[in-house]
């Protein structure tokens, strides 16, 4: 998700074409925002990322990076990317309470960060998941965490950071 500084972006959709975005579906939601969904294709998860990165940055200079998705995610979205129910999903979150990863926040709603719960199925639970997904949910983290200006081990920070605001 996107934020544009200013309430209108005229033609957006235009100057993401122009770019070479044809690949993304753009949603406005509230003012100011922008969200995109891309269905690249490309050699690698992060290549398409950023290769998407590089785009929007140079289709639209001023808008500022939100958010990349899926990254923290609660139950009931952990069970729509794994395909169990939201109590199913529950269910495995406390009964393996010791090993199963530490929300990230934890109140009313609890987030995990989407890339350490797949991990934890496919090692610990044994559940056989689309690679896709969890390389997805592991460049949105790093992308995240590139934002927030965090390091992240054995990523390369300088030039994902490069690439967002």
């Amino acid at each position: 998700m996107y934020k544009r500084r200013g309430r209108r972006c005229p033609g957006v959709v235009e100057r993401l074409a122009d770019v070479g975005c044809e690949d993304a579906l753009a949603g406005i939601g509230q003012s100011g925002r922008l969200a995109l969904a891309f269905t690249r294709t490309a050699v690698s998860v992060d290549a398409a990322v950023r290769s998407a990165l590089e785009a929007v940055r140079r289709a639209l200079p001023s808008a500022w990076l939100i958010e990349a998705a899926p990254d923290l995610v609660g139950l009931t979205d952990l069970a729509n990317i794994v395909g169990v129910s939201r109590q199913r999903m529950r269910t495995l979150s406390l009964r393996h309470a010791s090993g199963f990863p530490l929300p990230v926040h934890d109140g009313s709603t609890a987030l995990w960060h989407l890339a350490d719960v797949l991990v934890w199925l496919q090692r610990d639970n044994k559940r056989v998941l689309d690679p896709g997904v969890l390389d997805v949910a592991q460049i949105a983290w790093q992308v995240n965490v590139a934002r927030a200006g965090q390091p992240f081990p054995g990523a390369a920070m300088a030039s994902l950071a490069a690439l967002l605001r």
